[in-house]
């Protein structure tokens, strides 16, 4: 089968037949779907140890392939989980603890959290790993406010040429009174070198209450629908909720917890402070799994430069710097 060929084509061969080879196609793309991504994982857990197992960017392969049928035996725990789209210096800061952030990047966590934007703004961001090679992330996001709501795009890659996955997203969200709600539909796309690609749909869900002028609560869910890849493997389906609050002008403290409905919850909270007119300070810290985040950030009318680095003791360092535009009111 090559590169180039979809696994979504429908197959020449009718009745029968036709779904034994889509039964088959599909089952092959699984595997290599999932090996390839156990293959990310091991290669990282030994780059953290300082032993070099076959970049992901580089070689043959076909000396890759040689370890897939090893990797085949452990694919069974694995699923079909995609790598989470939860990107942006400002949420990544505070440990993504994002169920009650308004800025442009709620297309890629909370879609409630572009209700307020109120001029044009577009946003590009760069998720560095550096002890694994092929495990970047990259993302645009777009955010236009109209007479009914605001409009929120977006487009998200991970990984390289031997294994990436692709999401494009279109969102709309709006604000009644205290609460802001959104609605996103994501087209997600899995591709492995020589076994072709495969893609799905599914839709997310938002809303942020602000209570008080302090106190504001939020929650979204990711995959409601609880697409499935094929009859085996689905993609995850998660909730946030979360709470924010402003004691100060200065100081935003937020928490939140994140349950995806196959794992235990993940523990999250973060603090921004703005020690400057135009400047901000961000730390957060997560819980199952324990990671560490750090960021600073600067702010202007026009533009907003971010910067943020995780850390986590099994998978290391990763930097994340992100750029932003907001465009005159009209």
């Amino acid at each position: 089968m090559g590169a180039k060929n979809s696994l979504n084509s429908s197959p020449r061969v009718l009745g029968g037949e036709g779904r034994k080879v889509e039964a088959v196609k599909s089952k092959v793309f699984r595997d290599a779907h999932n090996s390839f991504r156990l293959f990310f994982l091991t290669n990282r857990l030994l780059s953290c140890s300082r032993k070099k197992l076959l970049p992901l960017s580089n070689g043959s392969l076909s000396i890759r392939l040689i370890i897939l049928p090893l990797l085949f035996t452990f694919t069974s725990s694995l699923l079909a989980q995609s790598v989470s789209p939860q990107i942006g210096s400002r949420p990544n800061g505070i440990g993504y603890a994002s169920s009650t952030l308004f800025d442009e990047w709620g297309v890629f966590n909370n879609i409630a959290g572009i209700a307020k934007l109120e001029t044009i703004s577009a946003a590009f961001t760069y998720d560095l790993h550096s002890t694994l090679q092929g495990a970047n992330r990259t993302a645009a996001a777009v955010a236009i406010p109209t007479k009914v709501g605001v409009i929120g795009t977006g487009v998200y890659r991970f990984g390289d040429n031997l294994y990436n996955e692709h999401l494009l997203s279109a969102g709309f969200s709006n604000k009644f009174g205290i609460t802001s709600l959104g609605a996103q539909v994501n087209y997600i796309q899995y591709r492995v070198e020589g076994f072709g690609s495969k893609g799905v749909w599914n839709i997310n869900l938002g809303g942020i209450t602000e209570l008080t002028s302090k106190l504001s609560i939020g929650a979204y869910i990711v995959n409601i629908v609880q697409t499935t890849i094929s009859t085996e493997d689905k993609l995850p389906t998660k909730l946030m909720v979360g709470l924010g609050f402003k004691p100060i002008d200065k100081i935003f403290i937020a928490a939140e917890i994140e349950k995806d409905l196959d794992y235990d919850p993940t523990w999250k909270m973060g603090i921004e402070y703005k020690f400057h007119e135009k400047f901000f300070a961000r730390t957060g810290y997560n819980v199952n799994p324990n990671k560490a985040f750090f960021g600073l950030g600067f702010n202007t009318q026009k533009f907003a430069f971010d910067y943020s680095v995780q850390h986590s003791t099994s998978l290391s360092l990763s930097h994340q710097a992100t750029a932003a535009y907001h465009f005159p009111k009209k």
